[in-house]
């Protein structure tokens, strides 16, 4: 009894002091996957969920993803205008996670391609000569991180 009592005081002192002792790191859920995908479609809907967590990035600080972003990196983040910077953040949002989970290979593409589904949508309220611009800049933009990102 009296070994036991030493054993247990010992073990109480590590941990309170933090010798020895270590927790392991806490594990992302189990669906960060399965988020991550939903948030990196190319529907309208996919890059609403995503803008939808990106303004609330609190409620969703146990999958530590990261959000951070240089937007459009080198490129403007408005050409001519176009407010192109978000789409470029959920771009950046997509590279960034998936590589970070070791996937980026198998999913380069389709987020490239959400990259240019979200811009297209930047430009279709424009009227037809302004429309045509945003959408040729968008395939430049799209050509540029399909064989370049």
């Amino acid at each position: 009894m009296r070994r036991l009592t030493t054993v247990l005081a010992a073990t109480a002192t590590a941990v309170v002091a933090g010798v020895g002792v270590t927790t392991p790191a806490q594990a992302a859920p189990a669906d960060k996957p399965q988020v991550l995908s939903s948030w990196t479609q190319t529907s309208v809907n996919s890059y609403n969920a995503w803008n939808s967590a990106r303004q609330n990035q609190g409620s969703w600080s146990a999958y530590g993803f990261d959000w951070s972003t240089d937007y459009c990196s080198s490129s403007p983040d408005n050409p001519f205008g176009f407010p192109f910077q978000n789409s470029c953040a959920r771009h950046d949002f997509g590279y960034r996670n998936y590589k970070a989970a070791g996937t980026f290979a198998a999913n380069k593409a389709r987020v490239d391609s959400a990259l240019y589904e979200d811009l297209k949508r930047v430009c279709a309220p424009y009227g037809a000569v302004a429309r045509a611009t945003c959408n040729g800049t968008a395939w430049t933009y799209y050509q540029a991180v399909k064989l370049l990102g």
